[in-house]
């Protein structure tokens, strides 16, 4: 039977030293290889002693650094995909218009507009009333 000294660590002090390690990997001081193997020790350790080992050589990583992360996504991820969606269908849509009209040898009816602009203008709305990113702001801090 093993006994190990100090306290156990639980799930989510393995999850937080793995986002640790997740930023100093995407700050550069960490390369994919050594992150793995990092990664692998913190699922593998049973005491916080040793999840502390594990970041020993690492700098503390400020609350502002994690501040500034989130300040910078503005947008909800559902609103960021629906965006680009949008902005793909767009593209698509004036393609297919502009090949037809390339086809017919004159400018056709502009109907991408119909597909476009309501989209847009409901997806504008959505941003700018808030009410998904207030409501998405809540969940986050809870």
């Amino acid at each position: 039977m093993d006994i190990t000294t100090g306290t156990r660590a639980s799930d989510a002090e393995r999850a937080q030293v793995a986002d640790q390690l997740g930023r100093h990997m995407s700050d550069g001081r960490l390369d994919l290889a050594e992150y793995n193997e990092r990664l692998t020790r913190v699922y593998g350790t049973a005491t916080r002693d040793d999840l502390e080992l594990v970041l020993r050589d690492l700098p503390k990583l400020s609350k502002t650094t994690a501040a500034q992360a989130t300040s910078r996504t503005r947008l909800p991820i559902w609103q960021r995909i629906e965006g680009s969606s949008w902005l793909g269908v767009s593209v698509l849509c004036l393609a297919i218009w502009a090949v037809i009209s390339l086809a017919a040898h004159e400018f056709t009816y502009p109907w991408p507009v119909w597909v476009i602009g309501p989209w847009g203008a409901a997806l504008v709305f959505r941003v700018v009333m808030g009410w998904e990113s207030a409501a998405w702001q809540r969940l986050r801090t809870r």
